[in-house]
């Protein structure tokens, strides 16, 4: 009769199950089972819980893919130390997959909820209407100036045209009294004879005194258009801010860039050196004593404007020259706002003027402007120096030019460059 069930034998192996673990009996090919009841296994295969194969299932969980079996399976078989190493890099994987998967929830959470609210709509209808009221005020306020300046022109014209009125009426009746004297004298010397003369010479010495009082015309201002009344410093600033927005390229001509000035290959920048360089002094175009310089092209018509750098320098001068401006020697006929043939704007250190003809204009400056622009308006004869980043007109000046202008600089410390 078989025998009676008992418990089972103690497993014989030297080591204890973990905690959680399931230890699975199988019995070894070749093996031969004992007497006892049940199968007496002939080896053991432990399948521990954790960290293998719940790692393992969390892995494949996070990267969605059996790529953790494999490594569980590989960990498991190294025996406790290769076990624990793979646990701990499993460890760190899982946490990284888990702080990506934070990352992305996160970029999703902004993706749906902060860029809607974020919509720039709002801001640009904003920004939309902002430029418009803007502008809006700007031309309803240009508008009023241009009914102003309009209102004073009108009125110069009237006044004017009133004063040419009173000086014919006035001119035309002393012609018609010296017209009449005239005539009345003619016709006494043919009518009278010397007797007849001398009674009348009273007669005649008050007639006469009539023409003694008509003077002879005078030029007189009234008579000229005051072309004051259409200064507006609102419009001048306007005007050359507009222009000098739209501002030409300009190029320095390296025949006439003097021997204590470097230029740069783009032919704008201008760099002062204290010793002179071996240049051709024989060039008709140099400056061989000033360091001037002047541009490549001329102007005779229309309106121009550049601009210059010039925060790198305390010494220079910008402006325009007539062409026959001499470039030989060191005399005020080469030097720049000491002829008839040069207008420019100067600084040494903390000093500006305004230079032409050797009478220099002082120019007051709170601060030194980092760049100049200068503009030209052949029509209205008029050469201006003008400051971009305060809108500030720096000095203005007046002139009827009789020849093609040069744009000329001059720089006596560091450089100067010019800007688009």
């Amino acid at each position: 009769a078989p025998p009676a069930a008992g418990p089972s034998p103690p497993i014989p192996t030297g080591r204890q199950a973990a905690p959680g673990s399931s230890l699975t009996a199988t019995t070894a090919p070749g093996s031969r089972n004992g007497g006892n009841s049940g199968e007496i296994p002939a080896g053991l295969v432990q399948t521990p819980s954790s960290p293998c194969p719940q790692a393992g299932s969390r892995r494949r969980r996070l990267l969605g893919d059996g790529r953790g079996r494999a490594s569980g399976g590989s960990a498991c078989q190294e025996g406790p130390a290769g076990s624990a190493r793979g646990s701990v890099f499993q460890n760190k994987l899982v946490d990284q997959c888990e702080r990506l998967q934070l990352q992305s929830a996160a970029i999703a959470k902004h993706m749906a909820e902060v860029l809607p609210a974020k919509s720039q709509s709002t801001a640009a209808n904003g920004a939309r209407e902002l430029v418009i009221q803007r502008l809006m005020f700007v031309g309803k306020v240009c508008e009023n100036e241009e009914q102003r300046l309009l209102e004073n022109v009108h009125t110069e014209e009237e006044r004017v045209h009133q004063s040419i009125l009173t000086q014919q009426e006035h001119w035309t009746e002393a012609l018609q009294k010296l017209d009449a004297l005239r005539t009345y004298l003619v016709d006494m010397i043919t009518n009278k004879d010397d007797q007849g003369l001398v009674r009348a010479e009273k007669e005649i010495f008050e007639r006469t005194e009539v023409a003694e009082g008509i003077l002879e015309p005078q030029e007189s201002v009234k008579l000229n258009f005051n072309q004051q009344c259409v200064q507006s410093p609102l419009l001048h600033r306007l005007w050359a801010s507009a222009v000098l927005s739209c501002s030409q390229e300009i190029l320095i001509d390296e025949k006439t860039v003097s021997p204590h000035l470097s230029l740069s290959e783009d032919k704008k920048t201008l760099t002062f050196s204290p010793k002179k360089a071996k240049l051709d002094l024989d060039c008709p175009d140099r400056f061989d004593h000033w360091p001037n310089a002047l541009a490549t092209a001329a102007f005779q018509t229309g309106l121009h404007a550049w601009k210059i750098s010039v925060e790198k320098s305390c010494a220079y001068k910008l402006g325009v020259c007539y062409g026959s401006l001499p470039r030989k020697g060191s005399g005020n006929e080469v030097r720049l706002g000491f002829n008839t043939a040069s207008w420019v704007f100067s600084r040494y250190d903390k000093e500006f003027r305004f230079l032409h003809a050797g009478q220099p204009q002082p120019v007051e400056l709170i601060k030194s402007p980092a760049e100049i622009g200068v503009l030209v308006d052949f029509a209205g004869g008029e050469v201006l120096f003008y400051d971009p980043d305060s809108c500030a007109i720096l000095f203005s000046h007046r002139e009827t030019f009789a020849a093609p202008l040069y744009p000329v600089f001059a720089v006596a410390h560091h450089s100067i460059s010019l800007v688009q």
